[in-house]
């Protein structure tokens, strides 16, 4: 496996292999690797020729510096488990290689998309998101790139930016990965205390039981008052919101919405977590 750092040597790297005709997947990643991004390397293994991984902690899409400095970072732990999963090259930059000036003065504007429920909730974290993928995507050219389920609204924001940029990627979304207890893998969860860690999965458990409901016909606003009702029972979670939206606009679900996805954020003492489950109404729910 290659480590790369500059945009320079990346370029030859990937002309090189595009010369030889090998195809390019690419797994975008802040670091603290988990057993989440292994699936997504995985994945990647099992359908490009060539598996890149990026680890780059993206200064704008923290809408708080504290929460920018205190983002582990591993980067030899990081580049063992890329290794191990079967990645080819990892591209691990310094800010000032992905923003020279730095700071980019040119954002990406997600549009509506970037005022849903995190882009609410964290001013101008969806713009960084996109700014920073935006790169991403411009340097490494065609690809696959592999995004988890667990932050759906980014993922739901990269498909379209795709689209609408007219990248030659395809955005391939992977499934949720958890612990024994539910509780989703996510780089964040390193900074759990013991007792918020043993307080997290409730998260999942608000989750499912506003899947059931759904799925047995009861209304979105029933499963709305279930996950609120179930995360108020654990005193170390502040629910920062709990709803269903339409999987494919992610607007309040409608007459005619059977693919939902139910999402949910808290936050533990400093830490915030997220996670989403999917729902899917039969034809005859009303």
């Amino acid at each position: 496996m290659r480590l790369i750092t500059t945009t320079h040597d990346l370029g030859a790297a990937l002309r090189a292999q595009r010369g030889a005709g090998r195809s390019l997947g690419l797994v975008p990643t802040m670091g603290a690797l988990h057993a989440g991004h292994r699936s997504l390397i995985e994945r990647s293994r099992a359908l490009d020729d060539v598996v890149a991984v990026s680890i780059f902690v993206n200064p704008s899409q923290f809408n708080d510096p504290t929460d920018f400095e205190r983002y582990p970072r591993s980067i030899e732990a990081d580049l063992e488990l890329a290794g191990d999963a079967g990645a080819d090259l990892v591209f691990a930059p310094e800010p000032t290689e992905m923003y020279p000036g730095r700071e980019a003065i040119i954002r990406v504007d997600p549009g509506v998309l970037g005022n849903g429920l995190e882009g609410s909730s964290r001013p101008g974290h969806f713009s960084g998101v996109a700014t920073v993928v935006t790169k991403l995507f411009a340097m490494f050219g065609a690809t696959r790139a592999y995004f988890g389920e667990k932050d759906y609204e980014q993922l739901m924001l990269v498909r379209r930016l795709a689209i609408d940029l007219s990248f030659a990627v395809e955005v391939v979304g992977c499934a949720t990965v958890r612990e024994q207890d539910g509780l989703a893998l996510s780089s964040r969860n390193l900074r759990l205390s013991p007792a918020q860690r043993g307080a997290a999965p409730v998260l999942y458990r608000a989750l499912i039981a506003a899947r059931d409901l759904l799925e047995a016909g009861g209304s979105v606003e029933l499963a709305s008052e279930v996950m609120h009702r179930s995360l108020a029972k654990e005193p170390l979670c502040v629910v920062r919101y709990a709803e269903v939206r339409d999987a494919n606009s992610l607007e309040p679900p409608g007459a005619e919405s059977r693919d939902l996805r139910v999402l949910v954020a808290a936050s533990f003492g400093e830490v915030r977590l997220i996670d989403n489950v999917a729902a899917r109404l039969s034809d005859t729910s009303s």
